[in-house]
């Protein structure tokens, strides 16, 4: 009998046993899971910090793309305020106290200088008229009229009715054109 008491003996030590190290283990998981439930929150929350960041970069960009779109004419409008500048002056020009010959040459001069001054401020923006001399290219020039000219190839170009203007290479505006036969 005593050998059953101590075989009982041992197996409730042997259950304590187990129950201590049962609730040592649950300490341990409840401590694991304590950690990694901390780390999870940790992430969760770096993770709403980088969206957020994402976000705001996001709309940054939105927001500057439209300005650089709104303000993109920006350069153009302020190298065509010196021509605006040059017309002015000529219209105080024609006020003057000149005689019609003097006031005649000085409006011619003020006008040509305007234009020269337009069309150098275009083709600092990359707008340039199209030649003349190249030959005909129905991407670039409007046949409006053919005639026979002896001195002139077929094809060629002899008479131009409108400047045409491209936009870095595009065209703007077809030159309209008399093309030879």
């Amino acid at each position: 009998m005593s050998e059953k008491k101590d075989e009982q003996l041992n197996e409730e030590e042997s259950l304590e046993e187990v129950e201590e190290q049962l609730q040592e283990d649950e300490v341990e998981v409840e401590s694991e899971l304590e950690k990694l439930q901390s780390e999870l929150d940790e992430l969760k929350d770096k993770y709403a910090r980088v969206y957020a960041d994402f976000d705001n970069v996001k709309k940054r960009l939105e927001k500057e793309k439209y300005q650089a779109i709104e303000y993109a004419n920006e350069k153009f409008a302020k190298d065509m305020i010196p021509v605006l500048d040059s017309l002015e002056g000529a219209l105080k020009a024609a006020e003057g106290e000149a005689g019609c010959e003097d006031l005649l040459a000085k409006m011619k001069e003020g006008i040509e200088l305007t234009y020269k001054l337009f069309l150098t401020n275009l083709e600092k923006h990359g707008v340039e008229k199209v030649s003349h001399e190249e030959p005909f290219d129905p991407n670039i020039h409007n046949a409006v009229q053919s005639v026979d000219h002896e001195e002139i190839e077929s094809g060629e170009i002899v008479q131009t009715f409108q400047t045409g203007y491209k936009y870095k290479g595009r065209p703007l505006r077809e030159a309209m054109v008399v093309v030879a036969n």
